[in-house]
Formats: structure tokens, C-alpha cells, sequence
């Protein structure tokens, strides 16, 4: 559309010099006879452009008309200008996008950004993502199949309200008609998701932000204290997982972890991660996740009974 074309190219000007006609044409797939009729409706509106004539040539907004930068820190707006680049990378947002354009105008800084993050990392979920945020925008309900984690597989209908990004992973929360309860739903464990024809009007009163968030504290969690040894070699990886359990390095430089996790999740959650350390790492206590641990290794044993 025209006018926001318009809006975009007045902001354009705003966070630029000068910027030359062929490349606002080429921005906005039209002619440069087209950008210079936009332009004069610009100046009509009356903002202050300015041609600049030359082999550098093009146009720009005088200083003075531009907006004041102390509206907002510059650490405010280095911020948030991340935060919403990376939500346009990862649902292909050019709303997000405009939105940047506007707050780097009130930018004070320029150089390398002191905060970066990239929640876009795991790409193969973005066209999962695209979807489901548009089922949510435009209220459809969404179907897909699903594997819990007892490894339980099933169709799930559901009714999407908002996405979740924790635990370094995408989450769906939405009204589940098929258990008829508000549930999470881990985006990896999603397949043959589609969007149906059917739109919905929210009956269910969702839970809030902060409730939905506390899905897995329903009821009491029993937790267990497991002392992990983790040779030199696997250091790294065993930082990566359990970075906030306790810590004891030993002289020959191996490393002790002292890690509560909840009992309940112990066979399906932690000796999985143990298991893919291989001999990097030997469970100390207690006796019977040492068991688990040894159970497991056999049943692994007896898949290679030739070699």
C-alpha cells in the first residue's frame, strides 16, 4: 500500500544521510518516477527533504527535523532493536522489522551492538513456528500428531494461545480439546502439524503468563542428590548441561558434580544425558541410579550380541 510506503520511506530517511532514488525504488520493487512523486507527498505532509545532487546524490531529512534522541537510552534501544530483529528473522516479521527501522532512529551508537542473541538458531522449527503464530493471530484451531514424554504417541486438536521460548527450546501452550486442559507442547515432538479451516472462539479461561509457566509445578516434585564424576575430556559438555549443580574440580583436573534433579524424571531425563557421555563419566551415588545406569548398559550390550 502507498501510505505505508510512505511511513516506511520517511523512516528510511530518518536513519540515513542521504539515500539515493534507485535504491529506494529497488526497496519498494517501483520506479524512480514513483519515488520521486512519494517524495514530493512527503514534503507535502511537511516534512523537511532535501535533495542532494551529485554523483552521491539523493535525499535525506535536515537535522533539526529529527526525532530527539534522549527519548530513550541508548542501551534501551540497542535492546530492544535485538530483541525484535531477531523475532523478524524467525517469523519473517516485516512489521518487526519497521518497528526497527523507527527505533534506530532514536540511535546514539553505532559499531558492534554490546547484546546479541539469535533464538532463530534452530531454523527447522521457523516454518512450524510462522504457522502456529498465525493460527494464534487469526484464531484456528491446529492439528498435529504427538509424542509425550512417555513416548506416548497421539493426535492432539488444539486450540494455540501463545508461543514459549525456554530450556534453549520452542514450546506451544494452548487448549488441548483432545485431553480438554490447557497443555505445553514441545515444538520438537510435533509432527504433521496443519493449520484446519475451523476458527474458534476462546470458551476456556486461560491460565496467565506466570501459571501457564508453571505447568511442570502441579504437584509436589521429590527430588534426589546424585554425585556425578566426569573425566577431563568431558568437561565441557558436562558445564553445558549442569552448569548450576555444584561443582568440585579434583587434581588431576576431572570434576565432581553435585546435582539434585526431580526422582520422577531421573530414567527418562538424566541417564539418557549420561548415557551419551559414554566412559567420560562414572555415577558415584546413589546406588540405585548406579543400577539404572548398569541396567541400561547391558540392554544396550545385548543389541550387539555379534560384534
Amino acid at each position: 500500500m502507498k501510505l505505508e510506503r510512505l511511513i516506511s520511506m520517511v523512516y528510511m530517511l530518518l536513519n540515513n544521510e542521504i539515500v539515493s532514488a534507485s535504491s529506494l525504488a529497488d526497496k519498494y520493487n517501483v520506479s524512480q518516477r514513483t519515488i520521486y512523486r512519494d517524495i514530493d507527498t512527503i514534503c507535502a505532509a511537511g516534512i523537511p527533504v532535501v535533495s542532494y545532487q551529485g554523483v552521491n546524490g539523493g535525499f535525506g531529512i535536515i537535522d533539526t527535523y529529527k526525532m530527539d534522541k534522549s527519548l530513550l537510552g541508548s542501551h534501551d534501544v540497542g535492546s530492544l532493536v535485538t530483541i525484535l530483529h531477531t523475532m523478524s528473522t524467525v517469523f519473517d516479521d516485516d512489521k518487526a522489522q519497521d518497528t526497527i527501522n523507527k527505533l534506530q532512529t532514536l540511535q546514539t551508537e553505532s559499531g558492534m551492538p554490546s547484546l546479541s542473541m539469535d533464538i532463530g538458531s534452530q531454523r527447522a522449527y521457523n516454518g512450524s513456528l510462522r504457522l502456529i503464530r498465525n493460527a494464534i493471530k487469526e484464531q484456528k484451531v491446529i492439528q498435529f500428531e504427538y509424542i509425550n514424554a512417555k513416548s506416548e504417541r497421539a493426535k492432539r486438536d488444539v486450540e494455540p494461545v501463545s508461543l514459549l521460548f525456554k530450556y534453549d527450546s520452542w514450546y506451544l501452550f494452548g487448549y488441548c480439546r483432545t485431553r480438554s486442559d490447557y497443555r505445553e507442547f514441545k515444538l520438537s515432538r510435533i509432527a504433521e502439524l496443519k493449520a484446519l479451516g475451523e476458527y474458534f472462539a476462546r470458551k476456556h479461561e486461560a491460565p496467565s503468563t506466570d501459571e501457564s509457566r508453571q505447568w511442570y509445578n502441579r504437584t509436589e516434585t521429590i527430588y534426589e542428590q546424585a554425585l556425578l564424576h566426569f573425566k577431563v575430556e568431558t568437561l565441557a559438555r558436562a558445564l553445558d548441561f549442569f552448569y548450576n549443580a555444584d561443582k568440585t574440580y579434583k587434581e588431576d583436573g576431572s570434576l565432581i558434580i553435585d546435582l539434585r534433579y526431580p526422582s520422577n524424571r531421573g530414567e527418562r531425563w538424566l541417564i539418557p544425558i549420561l548415557l551419551s557421555f559414554g566412559d567420560g563419566v562414572e555415577v558415584l551415588q546413589p546406588a540405585e541410579l548406579r543400577k539404572q545406569m548398569k541396567n541400561k548398559i547391558e540392554n544396550m550390550f545385548l543389541l550387539y550380541p555379534e560384534v
